[in-house]
């Protein structure tokens, strides 16, 4: 005896048989519904493999090669050429120094936050750093400690906002010319497209090219911080960490210079090398301004911040 099934129409057996079919369908179902899940826990689990070994590696070969033989050798060499690299770097920053007391942008006679209006400063902000408008109206800079640890904060956001912002203008760009299709182009909405698609995302749009591109928002986050943690480390440690390996940086921390931070030699003529740190803090703070629009206009309009700009042009609503 057989029944049709109404939603399926389908002409399914009863009786032993066709609980057994039952059995095997429910079976199949389950099997359809952990695989998924399991494939995405082992894909998860070879991301955060990865991951971990993408970011051990570089301190593994770095620890290797500061202990070898050629790795001492190399120490030597920094220590014994260090009183004149030293010397020489001495010398660059008086350069500099007389530089700053020449520029404009810098000492008294330095633009302020208020022009005209502006009142004395306060007494910490000299005109010595770089894109001092003598605003501090809090006095949160008042300790030498304080000033130079919010100078850095200050200069890591600014250059983090200004690569945020070329990663959010550039993909738009690219999409509305037509010079190439991505995902989502819109920077605020590829997070949840991510989540919402079974698409990958890719470096380049390279298959394959991805970290943790085919896993969840959570290994996503853990991926990001082992990757974060291996720069703010060697940060912390000083530029000095880099002369187990026969590198010297005659710079700071902000600046450090030498061969591997400025490869180009751009800061070697000392009115160029100020004259560039103005300008970069000051499209930093532009870039950091700039992200509170970008955030403002996605909120209101769901639209990228190149969108927006084109449907402000004149006759942007007729067409």
């Amino acid at each position: 005896m057989r029944v049709v099934n109404r939603c399926d129409a389908r002409v399914q057996p009863i009786g032993w048989q066709g609980a057994l079919l039952r059995r095997r369908a429910a079976h199949r179902r389950r099997g359809q519904q952990v695989c998924p899940r399991a494939t995405l826990n082992v894909e998860a689990v070879k991301d955060v493999a990865g991951l971990v070994l993408f970011s051990a590696l570089p301190f593994v070969a770095v620890q290797a090669l500061a202990d070898s033989q050629y790795g001492k050798e190399l120490l030597e060499n920094v220590n014994a050429q260090k009183p004149v690299l030293q010397k020489q770097a001495q010398q660059r920053e008086e350069e500099r120094r007389r530089a700053r007391q020449q520029s404009p942008w810098f000492g008294n006679g330095r633009p302020l936050w208020l022009g005209p209006l502006s009142q004395q400063p306060p007494a910490h902000l000299s005109g010595e750093l770089p894109g001092d408008y003598g605003f501090d109206p809090a006095g949160l800079g008042r300790h030498s400690a304080q000033l130079s640890k919010f100078v850095e904060l200050e200069l890591l956001h600014a250059r983090w906002a200004m690569l945020g912002a070329l990663g959010a203008l550039i993909p738009e760009v690219l999409q509305l010319t037509g010079a190439t299709t991505f995902l989502e182009d819109r920077w605020w909405n590829v997070g949840y497209v991510k989540l919402t698609s079974d698409e990958e995302l890719a470096y380049l749009g390279i298959p394959g090219l991805r970290i943790a591109g085919g896993s969840g928002v959570a290994i996503i986050a853990l991926c990001q911080v082992l990757l974060m943690f291996g720069p703010e480390y060697a940060r912390s440690c000083g530029i000095a960490a880099l002369e187990p390996l026969g590198i010297f940086l005659p710079g700071d921390k902000n600046y450090p210079g030498g061969w591997v931070f400025d490869p180009l030699n751009l800061s070697g003529d000392a009115e160029s090398y100020e004259a560039m740190r103005v300008r970069e803090i000051k499209n930093g703070r532009l870039a950091m301004v700039a992200w509170l629009g970008f955030a403002a206009q996605a909120a209101v309009t769901r639209q990228g911040p190149v969108q927006n700009l084109l449907d402000s042009l004149p006759g942007a609503a007729s067409t």
